[in-house]
């Protein structure tokens, strides 16, 4: 536990010490993390579990599968509590349980390209019925901060798309493309023959993999997918836009290094309570970023300075970035995997692996504390509990595990070796 832990509980016992801020200091200590163990296994679905999601009161944990199934489980006891056809016709990527319906009202997408609303009655019985379908496979679902009603979903087809339960009004805001595509220079092309321009084959349209709300401005969003910028926008612009607006973004977020990189792909996002932006990539690290890191609103100019770079043999004046931090140790080659933070105040960041692994980091300089076995082939996807210092995590294997600082003893700290 920290070393000031033993003054706190004595603090607190005198009244010195509000009880708010010494579950605070509790909640944040390294010691929770260091003693995180399997305390229970939900087993239920017959396929690999894709997605977990806590409620707003965290005692009920949604899940959703290959084997199409949404099951509410109460994680504490390890029962079901409800379980019911989602109504998707593939693998449900992702469930989330839209917040201050009662657990009423559940958002789904899937591998059919699917984006499915359940409304569970008072009867009990379970009403699903379709909201939207991409072209290829629906991955994510962005929930606004505490409205019963808002939330976005994305997918291969570039699609981002706006939902309101109120009404069940779709809005196509905009199909998300790649900035790089350049055919009117004959010296350009010769640059792609030759791959000395890696990016320009990328395709037009950029298949979606993530999309993130930033919890500090829900305007704000941000998507990522087979290329390697992560794209910020303002709903605000794009409230009176027709439907087949290409999407100008408020922002570009990348690594120097990869800016213009063709052998990236962006697998996860996720914001931090204090609107830092976390990016991981697939063959890859895991980024980072500050709001004042990003290159811009026009990146095209970025592109013709690297471009104009080349021919000049002169490095681009970008010495004056600052750096994203950089987390490293787990393996992201094969599918998406979940990433976020873990804390009170996202003092961590967590991300499953295909090694089978759970990677916990320290926020505020990226050191790797602990590597825990957690699936026995690829960790998809984790969820944090909202109060108290919880995992739930789930993967290939078909069942959930539910992680709690309850090891009596401390697990020796991680070390890379480079």
């Amino acid at each position: 536990m920290k070393k000031h832990a033993v003054v706190d509980i004595f603090g607190r016992q005198l009244g010195n010490l509000s009880t708010r801020k010494f579950a605070y200091n509790f909640s944040a200590s390294e010691d929770l993390v260091m003693r995180l163990e399997r305390a229970r296994t939900l087993e239920k679905h017959s396929g690999s579990v894709n997605t977990v999601s806590f409620n707003a009161d965290g005692d009920i944990l949604v899940s959703g599968s290959d084997d199409r199934e949404i099951i509410f489980w109460d994680w504490e006891t390890g029962s079901v509590k409800l379980s019911f056809n989602s109504g998707h016709r593939n693998n449900v990527l992702q469930a989330k349980i839209m917040p201050e319906t009662d657990d009423r009202s559940i958002v789904t997408c899937g591998a059919d390209g699917q984006v499915r609303h359940a409304t569970i009655l008072e009867c009990g019985k379970v009403e699903t019925k379709p909201l939207a379908i991409h072209k290829g496979r629906a991955h994510k679902i962005a929930n606004v901060p505490e409205s019963p009603h808002i939330f976005y979903s994305c997918g291969d087809d570039g699609l981002v798309l706006h939902f309101d339960l109120r009404t069940r009004k779709t809005t196509k805001l905009f199909t998300c493309r790649s900035s790089y595509a350049c055919s009117c220079c004959q010296q350009c092309l010769t640059k792609l023959s030759t791959g000395q321009f890696a990016y320009f084959s990328f395709p037009q349209v950029v298949n979606l993999n993530a999309i993130a709300i930033d919890p500090c401005n829900p305007n704000l969003f941000v998507v990522g997918g087979s290329d390697m910028l992560t794209r910020l926008y303002d709903i605000r612009k794009y409230t009176y836009i027709a439907s087949d607006h290409s999407g100008e973004p408020a922002d570009h977020f990348c690594p120097k290094h990869l800016l213009f990189s063709g052998s990236v792909r962006i697998t996860g996002l996720a914001y931090s309570d204090q609107s830092e932006l976390l990016v991981s990539y697939s063959t890859e690290s895991m980024y980072r970023f500050s709001k004042e890191m990003g290159w811009g609103s026009n990146i095209r100019q970025i592109r013709d300075n690297f471009r104009l770079a080349l021919d000049s043999e002169v490095e681009m004046v970008t010495e004056s970035k600052q750096a994203p931090l950089i987390f490293k140790g787990h393996k992201n080659n094969a599918t998406e995997k979940g990433v976020g933070f873990f804390g009170p105040k996202c003092e961590y960041v967590v991300s499953g692996s295909d090694c089978g692994r759970m990677f916990i980091w320290r926020n505020k300089d990226a050191k790797l504390l602990r590597v825990i076995e957690a699936d026995n082939l690829v960790v998809k996807c984790f969820e944090a509990h909202p109060r108290i210092p919880i995992l739930a995590s789930s993967g290939i294997d078909r069942d959930i595990k539910i992680w709690t600082p309850t090891a009596l003893e401390r697990a020796t700290p991680y070390t890379i070796i480079e």
